[in-house]
């Protein structure tokens, strides 16, 4: 099995992106899955289309996306995206759609295909608080998860996709009072529980 697993730049002003970090601390290897990763902008568009190339040139058996959701206390798959862009801030190139359709002839939300009830066990089971979420949001992460789904569902019949949110790392709440954080270590071992999970279940 090959899993690509995406992680987004820093945005928003933080100089650090907790998906990041932790993505590129991976094994390269997690239940017998071979695992490929690739840095996504944090970008309408440009973010689909870095993956979208990557799902092409590595045809993998699943696309995992990881992204930072700053205030949650621990990891999120996401079970659905929606068809809409509605950006609260900018994004890294200055893009704050308005109540955008991301793509005109997709479904109005599609769910994830991986098993993210069994994710959240086996997060669990690694002493990592963990739970299903039903909104990825509306800013690039729902984007880029709804884009991911809407080329499997056209083009990879036999690809599974989704997504997973992860909190802050400690260094990002040091001046925010009362904000949940999680050590990149802590992270690194959810994702790697969370692909565990994949693999186990396909």
């Amino acid at each position: 099995m090959k899993v690509l697993l995406t992680a987004f730049d820093p945005f928003g002003g933080e100089p650090v992106n907790p998906a990041q970090e932790a993505v590129a601390a991976v094994a390269d290897n997690i239940a017998g899955a071979e695992i490929v990763k690739v840095v996504v902008p944090t970008v309408f568009g440009k973010s689909i289309e870095t993956v979208y190339e990557a799902m092409k040139r590595e045809n993998p058996d699943v696309t995992f996306c990881i992204g930072q959701a700053g205030g949650r206390v621990g990891l999120t798959p996401e079970r659905v995206a929606i068809n809409l862009d509605d950006a609260r801030i900018e994004d890294n190139e200055g893009n704050q759609p308005f109540d955008r359709t991301i793509f005109e002839d997709g479904e109005t939300a599609y769910f994830t295909s991986l098993p993210v009830k069994a994710m959240v066990a086996k997060i669990k089971e690694a002493g990592l608080p963990a739970s299903v979420s039903y909104t990825a949001g509306t800013f690039v992460c729902n984007h880029l998860m709804y884009g991911v789904l809407y080329h499997i569902s056209k083009e990879f019949p036999d690809m599974k996709g989704g997504f997973m949110h992860v909190p802050y790392l400690h260094e990002q709440v040091l001046n925010r009072a009362n904000t949940p954080s999680l050590s990149k270590d802590d992270i690194v071992r959810g994702i790697e529980a969370a692909i565990t999970a994949i693999v186990e279940n396909a």
